[in-house]
């Protein structure tokens, strides 16, 4: 494999924004005792749903250990790829790479000479102390291991960084939050300047928004930006909202779209906002977290927790947006009208039981990562 030692904006890669073409999806297999209820089997044939549901568009590529990987097999449909890659747990939007793509080629350029991958550092959301569990080991290499195996060029990084905490337009502008970037558990040698310098080394963008705080109750990410708000295309958003003043959600959904509607992006677009409703609060019962092995090396998942559900955390396949639906038909018969309306050139397909997902920590975004076509 190709170990890159420039940066990617000095060498002409730029990350794509996630509505462009892709040629793969990559995602993972739940297998975690100690995160994922009885064993996963619930997990698993959500993450099969998933999977089979972007296979209608695109190719899958699911990573799976030793152990499971025949078990992943079985339930899987026999398009959908299964490759054994052992990880930690099976958050591929964030342990696995970020692609980036040069777009300005020559003509003597080779197609693998126009495709790479940023592997970050990564510390399983906040290091020893602040972490959703103490080994990580594994989900170092996955990265490394996806790129291999596809033979694509390395960008290595030593700064932490997770995929689901950054969101690009694919024209210069990137949005992220403070309560993720800026938090001490990530980069506490780094300044906001500093971080700011390496996203546009690395993502070729020319301007960061930063949203102060990320969805409430979103602990494990502190604050990802993929449960709050992304780019619909370059000069729209769609943000995580609630109409609920008495909602811990609505001061941080107020404080963005406020932020939001003040900047321009990297082309000097003001931005349109698209409010996405987040779903009724939703809590973990005492049965989910007794069907949970707690044990010391994770973060443990308690009764009476708030669960950080939001449609935002979708996926963008080739002409589908792959979209949670957690069994509040209010909420997500509108998400699914809002996604349309939002995305008139897609089909929008519902996941429904997208909450055993969430009970683990994530949603349909954070399992999965686009490979670009080029």
């Amino acid at each position: 494999m190709m170990q890159l030692q420039d940066t990617p904006s000095a060498l002409g890669f730029q990350m794509p924004a996630e509505w462009e073409p892709h040629s793969q999806c990559w995602m993972g297999w739940p297998e975690r005792a100690d995160n994922w209820r009885e064993g996963a089997v619930h997990g698993q044939r959500v993450f099969a749903s998933v999977a089979s549901a972007i296979s209608r568009f695109e190719r899958v590529t699911v990573c799976a250990s030793s152990s499971q990987w025949e078990n992943a097999r079985t339930q899987l449909p026999d398009h959908v790829r299964v490759v054994e890659i052992s990880a930690n747990d099976s958050w591929f939007r964030d342990i696995g790479p970020t692609f980036v793509v040069r777009r300005e080629t020559l003509k003597s350029d080779a197609a693998e000479d126009r495709i790479a991958g940023i592997d970050w550092s990564f510390n399983s959301w906040g290091g020893v102390e602040d972490g959703c569990y103490s080994d990580w080991s594994l989900d170092t290499h996955v990265a490394k291991k996806i790129l291999e195996v596809e033979r694509i060029p390395r960008f290595s990084h030593s700064m932490v960084l997770e995929g689901g905490s950054i969101h690009v337009d694919g024209e210069g502008t990137c949005l992220t939050t403070e309560e993720c970037l800026l938090n001490k558990n990530r980069n506490p040698h780094l300044s906001k300047n500093q971080i700011e310098d390496e996203l546009k080394a690395y993502l070729r963008v020319t301007k960061v928004i930063w949203l102060p705080r990320g969805l409430y109750g979103d602990d494990d990410t502190n604050g990802h930006i993929d449960n709050m708000c992304c780019f619909v295309r370059p000069g729209v958003v769609l943000l995580s909202w609630t109409d609920d003043e008495t909602d811990p959600q609505y001061e941080r959904s107020v404080e963005a779209y406020s932020l939001l509607s003040s900047v321009t992006d990297a082309k000097g677009r003001k931005l349109e906002v698209i409010k996405l409703h987040v779903p009724s609060p939703l809590y973990m019962t005492e049965k989910e977290a007794a069907g949970v092995f707690q044990a010391d090396e994770a973060k443990p998942r308690l009764p009476g927790t708030r669960l950080a559900a939001s449609y935002v955390n979708f996926y963008i396949a080739n002409g589908a947006i792959i979209a949670p639906q957690f069994g509040d038909k209010k909420w997500d018969d509108e998400a699914i009208q809002v996604l349309s309306k939002a995305f008139p050139q897609h089909e929008v397909v519902g996941i429904e039981g997208s909450r055993e997902i969430v009970l683990s920590g994530g949603n349909i975004h954070c399992i999965t990562q686009q490979q670009p076509a080029i």
